[in-house]
């Protein structure tokens, strides 16, 4: 048949095992492919606008819920499509400000901070595609979902920054901040307050991988 592979073999489990490497390459092959939104050239690493605060425990179906997976992100339309509905699974009575208004497609908010444990859950590649369609640069959180921070690494998406401090007790949205992922400095543009991150190390540029379209 097209498209299959065949194996032989003389032993019915060596042929099983080799039978579910290649179907977990191929679905490795068919993962989620989108352009990455880094800049790979080693320019500074640097984002400012205004911070959309959320809490512990942020999931993946409160970042993009299952329903929208069928979009899928390199087509430009359906990827724009999928930024729309970026952190739109967050309970309405917690978050009466959506991260991205209704009717629109981008989001005012490209610096996202957390509490702890951002990104649990499933492991959706579709969650920071999701946000980095929505115009999100940045997510800064005490910790991540492991998977979470390897696929803001792997889609190269947006920037996965982790803090000691819980921004998230400090900090309200609609704060206008900056983040400068050389210096490991989030300041405040208001008040000029400054707090520690930890150093991005290799999730910077050079870790990112470009995805082709």
């Amino acid at each position: 048949m097209a498209g299959c592979v065949t194996f032989t073999s003389s032993r019915p489990s060596q042929a099983l095992r080799q039978s579910r490497q290649a179907f977990r390459a191929q679905g490795r092959r068919c993962a989620v492919k989108v352009q990455a939104k880094v800049d790979l050239q080693g320019g500074p690493r640097f984002a400012k606008g205004k911070c959309y605060v959320t809490r512990d425990n942020i999931d993946t179906d409160q970042i993009i819920p299952a329903e929208y997976l069928t979009l899928v992100p390199s087509k430009p339309a359906e990827y724009e499509k999928l930024g729309s509905y970026a952190m739109i699974g967050l309970p309405e009575q917690e978050y009466p400000e959506r991260y991205v208004p209704v009717d629109s497609m981008k989001t005012e908010y490209p610096i996202i901070i957390g509490g702890e444990n951002f990104g649990c859950g499933s492991s959706r590649e579709h969650a920071p595609v999701a946000l980095g369609a929505a115009g999100a640069k940045v997510v800064l959180a005490q910790t991540f979902a492991r998977i979470f921070f390897r696929n803001c690494v792997a889609t190269g998406e947006l920037y996965p920054v982790e803090t000691d401090r819980r921004l998230c007790d400090e900090l309200v949205t609609g704060q206008e901040v900056e983040v400068d992922m050389e210096a490991n400095v989030l300041k405040v543009v208001e008040t000029g307050k400054t707090y520690d991150l930890k150093d991005l190390g290799a999730a910077g540029p050079q870790g990112m991988i470009k995805a082709a379209v």
